[in-house]
């Protein structure tokens, strides 16, 4: 008989998964899955509130990353109110973006992801601490440049977590001269540091170098926000390549829908998109960092633009490997504090004219935004009466869906060829190990169509399965 192993729950990644690995009766792998089960439904319980009352909301789908669900609201109702938002909003808005790209990618790289390729084979010291014992100064950083992307979502957003600044039609309030100043400084040492650990990083790119390329190099499309070509994070055109680098398409946002499908599968409340022209499943495609450096031509900072050449010349154009995520989060973190200190040297950051004035209406609205995680869209129908009557959300996460249970396929297919004798500790960490290079957050992408059904499973003393309920 088949036989199933789970591994669950999975570790260092945002919410609740597990991986199940099939194997025949000879012990040989089948087939490997990623399953998300939680729920949370905010596509529903959004209908019936009103379109202003969204950007709050929504911030609630996440503590990893509100800012980007905080946004992207913010911009469907822009578009629904068919509002163009002052230069002022939308200088502030970014601005906040980039501050939490510091602070989300800063806690990715160095808290969840550097363990894995510091203490191979030692599973008690895979975690910060591990690596506050190897390297203190670079968890120092680490904190400190975590702490610089906290302090300016702070004062920027309105709350560090769930941020209240970002209204439809613009913002609720415009910087002072003495708050930019204070920002300046931190998004200066936000670049020190984001160089400073790249530096370091390196050094674990190039030592495991043989591993990376090795590992989960998967054959996908890429989508990702360009302007002019250049990698954008706020705004802008999307565009998806082909693993070659071809163009597929480069579209306005607010036309998702012709251009990407969304399928379900019984097994996961993570639904899966795909480029509709493709079909399922030659359709697959990235979203996040590594996607979006391969998306653009070029990045419009100086300093992440050096980087991303060098990049290239180490490992392509257009790499596929599941593990070089990471090393385009760390360019995007030079990015994010670069194009910061860009913005606040604008002079328009700081005006008057910060807010458009709303007429109540019905319609649609589109806002899409490049999360830390991926692209992000958030969609809007509501009533004349400014109630939403329909929501769909395709969270970043749910992007890399079909890209995570390839990884996880193909990296369990590279280590487990002669049975179960295989499946060992480390065997498990480095299948959990290509879910954790897309820095998934599984509870704000989880949602579903139709009723949840209750299924309940009763177990007596011994552990033994005593009976089993499903109310659909």
């Amino acid at each position: 008989m088949n036989k199933t192993i789970n591994i669950a729950p999975t570790s260092r990644v945002e919410g609740h998964g597990k991986v199940s690995l099939q194997l025949n009766e000879s012990g040989e792998l089948i087939d490997a899955r990623f399953h998300v089960m939680e729920f949370r439904g905010f596509e529903k319980f959004c209908q019936g509130r009103k379109v202003w009352e969204m950007p709050r909301i929504t911030t609630r789908a996440c503590g990893i990353c509100p800012i980007s669900h905080h946004l992207a609201s913010a911009k469907a109702c822009d578009d629904l109110f068919g509002v163009q938002i002052p230069l002022t909003a939308q200088l502030t808005r970014e601005l906040l973006h980039m501050g939490q790209i510091v602070h989300s990618h800063a806690l990715h790289f160095y808290y969840l992801a550097a363990p894995d390729f510091l203490f191979p084979g030692l599973e008690a010291k895979r975690n910060v601490l591990g690596v506050n014992e190897k390297s203190p100064d670079l968890v120092k950083q680490a904190i400190e440049l975590r702490k610089m992307g906290q302090e300016s979502n702070q004062i920027i957003g309105g709350k560090a977590i769930h941020p209240v600044t970002a209204l439809p039609g613009g913002i609720s309030k415009p910087l002072t001269h003495e708050e930019v100043q204070t920002l300046k400084g931190y998004f200066q040492r936000a670049l020190d540091l984001s160089l400073s650990g790249l530096s370091l990083a390196k050094n674990i790119f190039d030592d495991n170098r043989e591993f990376i390329l090795n590992y989960a190099n998967l054959n996908t499309n890429f989508l990702g926000l360009v302007k002019k070509g250049k990698m954008e994070m706020y705004d802008g055109n999307l565009r998806l390549i082909n693993p070659h680098g071809e163009t597929l398409e480069e579209f306005n946002p607010s036309s998702y829908l012709e251009h990407i499908g969304e399928r379900t599968e019984d097994w996961s409340w993570l639904k899966f998109p795909f480029y509709k022209k493709q079909g399922w499943p030659d359709g697959i495609y990235r979203v996040g960092p590594l996607a979006r450096i391969n998306a653009a031509d070029e990045i419009s900072t100086p300093k992440a633009n050096e980087l991303l050449h060098e990049f290239r010349e180490k490992y392509g154009r257009y790499p596929g490997h599941t593990l070089l995520f990471h090393y385009a989060r760390l360019i995007e973190t030079v990015y994010a504090a670069e194009r910061a200190l860009e913005i606040l040297d604008d002079s328009n950051l700081i005006t008057n004219n910060f807010r458009q004035k709303l007429k109540i209406q019905g319609g649609e609205g589109v806002g899409v935004i490049e999360a830390p995680r991926g692209t992000l869209i958030h969609h809007y129908e509501a009533d004349d009466t400014g109630s939403i009557t329909k929501a769909n959300l395709i969270v970043s996460t749910i992007g890399n869906n079909p890209s995570m249970n390839q990884a996880v396929l193909e990296v369990a297919k590279d280590h487990i060829k002669g049975g179960e004798e295989e499946l060992s500790e480390e065997v498990f960490n480095r299948i959990e190990m290509a879910i954790r290079a897309h820095d998934p957050c599984l509870s704000c992408a989880t949602h579903a169509i139709g009723q949840m059904p209750l299924h309940c499973t009763v177990y007596n003393h011994e552990g033994k399965k005593v009976s089993e309920h499903v109310k659909d």
